[in-house]
């Protein structure tokens, strides 16, 4: 059934995402500043910290146009993409799961609830692209995996109605944040810290090292003009040594992406802030 009224749940992330922030919010409280006028987040992914922050203003961008549209239709067609979503539901199984994955086609609401279906019923919900730009994660073990939550949806439809959503990279942000009231967090793909562990790419394209050595010259421009900028990262030289002429913080994190259960646990991550006098 439909919820056709406006929700009463406070709005929180409404997709399952590989290094999503939700449980790192508390960490972070600390350093967002409280001034800004305009929030941007050119890495959107699962939308943790635009949520927690719910700003007036907001730019949320990203490289994929699949997870661009998952948040415009969120926006602006909620009641059709809980239709939408319904239906898997009520399908959802192993054949489904993989007729659904192949077939890749339809229009904006029917993709976007391909996307939400997929998110919630695959290995953890991770999102990978095969070279031709497929997505490949096999389905995961849930027995009763949420699909279609329609307080959640609208929730989340009503934090994001003034909110510019776009299909961006990330180094467009320099032609748009200019000035000490906007306020820019990258949550970019993490540095991996081994050659196997490299579990947060969600393009079919990596993030690249030189793709890391490029935020950070994005990252010094913008706090060169005064705008307030945070990063989130992995914990290791390669990251340190690139922000070194900034401010570091050690921010512990829970590893849940790994398919030995015993090598789960606490992990530490960094956060970098542009200047110590954020707030």
């Amino acid at each position: 059934m439909i919820v056709d009224c406006p929700s009463r749940i406070p709005p929180r992330p409404f997709l399952k995402w590989a290094g999503g922030k939700s449980r790192l919010l508390a960490q972070y409280q600390p350093f967002f500043p409280q001034d800004y006028s305009r929030y941007y987040e050119p890495f959107v992914g699962g939308g943790a910290v635009f949520f927690h922050l719910q700003p007036v203003s907001a730019v949320l961008s990203d490289i994929n146009p699949e997870l661009v549209n998952v948040y415009q239709c969120v926006r602006s067609q909620v009641k059709a993409l809980i239709q939408c979503l319904e239906t898997h539901a009520q399908n959802h199984c192993h054949d489904y799961y993989y007729q659904i994955r192949a077939f890749d086609q339809g229009g904006p609401i029917d993709r976007a609830a391909r996307f939400i279906y997929l998110n919630k019923t695959c290995f953890n919900g991770l999102y990978r692209e095969n070279s031709q730009g497929k997505f490949n994660v096999p389905m995961g073990r849930y027995k009763k995996p949420n699909i279609c939550n329609p307080e959640l949806l609208h929730s989340a439809s009503e934090a994001l109605q003034t909110a510019q959503i776009e299909v961006r990279p990330f180094s467009e942000i320099l032609q748009h944040a200019t000035t000490p009231q906007d306020f820019v967090y990258f949550d970019p793909p993490y540095h991996p810290l081994s050659a196997t562990s490299d579990f947060t790419a969600y393009s079919r394209g990596a993030f690249t090292v030189e793709d890391q050595r490029q935020l950070r010259d994005v990252f010094v421009t913008l706090a060169e003009r005064g705008v307030r900028v945070m990063l989130s990262n992995s914990d290791c030289d390669f990251i340190r040594e690139l922000y070194r002429d900034f401010p570091t913080c050690t921010i512990q994190a829970s590893r849940a992406i790994n398919s030995n259960p015993g090598k789960r646990g606490k992990i530490s991550e960094v956060l970098v802030i542009s200047s110590e006098s954020v707030a």
